[in-house]
């Protein structure tokens, strides 16, 4: 019966177009969580705050900064395809190497996953 509803929650989620799903840290515990708009503008709003400056607001990373650190082009569809949501989690918690800080005790859980997710959309 749960499986029916949820089946039923994510039809109503495609179909309204006004919300996304994703992966979270509830996700990995079987619950599937969804952003609404108003989460997607809070998740911009962090990425032009942490993340911008080197990946660039398109994701692209065609930033001086970006050039300087070599930043990843998180908007790339073949990098895109190729990681998974838990593995940008834990770049964003735990940082890359020395060019990426870690933002475990800059941000929340529930603020990563939403980062997740925004990165998701910039795919191109």
């Amino acid at each position: 019966m749960k499986l029916i509803a949820m089946r039923g929650a994510i039809a109503l989620a495609i179909f309204s177009g006004g919300l996304c799903l994703r992966e979270s840290s509830q996700a990995r515990n079987g619950s599937v969580e969804t952003i609404n708009p108003v989460n997607v503008a809070d998740a911009r709003a962090v990425f032009v705050r942490h993340c911008a400056n080197c990946h660039g607001r398109d994701g692209r990373s065609k930033t001086t900064k970006g050039r300087q650190t070599h930043a990843r082009n998180i908007a790339d569809a073949g990098w895109q395809n190729d990681v998974s949501d838990e593995r940008i989690f834990n770049s964003i918690n735990n940082g890359r190497g020395a060019k990426m800080p870690r933002f475990d005790k800059k941000l929340s859980e529930s603020e990563i996953d939403q980062l997740v997710s925004y990165v998701r959309q910039l795919k191109r």
